[in-house]
């Protein structure tokens, strides 16, 4: 065999190499940004979702591209699908922290059914904005550059092509779920709060004058308090919920250790 024939067919394996590489980094990064905050959303069209899933593709690729592709590409094609699904999933749930701090913080105060919003499941108006807000404002410090970081650092934790432990993933599920429900009461306190002090009061000029129509007056007064309180309240919110955004995005796998 001539040498240009052995160079031609050593450039065709480099290219087979790296065209299967591409195809499983594609993989975990599609998966992961179908459920991923921000350009997962429901409301973001599919295209857009697609071409956000190459361009991520593209970054990642080449600081991955010394890593050699598994002998049996068929047998990683679910690994890497499930990489992408624990690495999304696990933002996902802090957005979801917010859709239910949102839902506890309406029901306590009396405004779960103003103005359900236009998202892709209905939600009450508290839960709508805050989940819009968090999400503005994740992708305005960078979520973008964040999100590529944490997909290059996966494939450290997460080698290509093996399949993630159950007991390592349950054990991840588990702490993340807890940590979105323990983030969604500590958002929702404050109107927690509000709504029990309203309840008191209510009851005590409730015995105090029986024949006071209290739940005519007070009604309108909480959802009036409750607005105003989100008006003061919000920005803190927002703050506590981005560093665990942050958190999350630094070390992802932290909160399972």
């Amino acid at each position: 065999m001539s040498a240009s024939a052995e160079t031609l067919l050593a450039l065709f394996g480099l290219g087979q190499a790296q065209l299967a590489l591409a195809f499983l980094v594609f993989l975990r990064v599609g998966a992961a940004m179908s459920v991923m905050p921000a350009f997962g959303e429901q409301t973001v069209p599919l295209r857009v979702r697609l071409a956000l899933t190459v361009a991520f593709t593209a970054v990642v690729i080449p600081a991955v591209a010394d890593r050699p592709p598994p002998p049996v590409l068929a047998f990683a094609i679910l690994p890497e699908v499930l990489a992408g699904l624990i690495l999304g999933l696990g933002l996902r749930l802090l957005v979801l922290a917010l859709q239910t701090a949102g839902a506890i913080a309406a029901q306590s105060t009396s405004v779960s059914q103003l103005f359900a919003g236009a998202a892709g499941e209905p939600q009450p108006a508290i839960g709508n904005l805050l989940t819009l807000a968090g999400l503005a404002l994740a992708v305005s410090v960078g979520l973008h550059v964040q999100a590529a970081k944490l997909l290059i650092l996966s494939y450290d934790i997460l080698p290509p092509g093996r399949m993630p432990g159950a007991a390592d993933a349950a054990a991840f599920g588990l702490a993340r779920v807890a940590q979105a429900f323990g983030l969604a009461f500590t958002l929702a306190a404050p109107f927690a709060a509000a709504a029990l002090l309203y309840t008191l009061a209510t009851g005590v000029i409730n015995r105090a004058m029986p024949q006071f129509m209290v739940a005519l007056v007070g009604a309108p007064a909480l959802s009036f308090g409750a607005l105003a309180l989100l008006l003061l309240t919000a920005p803190a919110l927002l703050s506590v919920w981005q560093a665990a955004m942050n958190a999350a995005l630094a070390d992802p796998f932290g909160v399972a250790r």
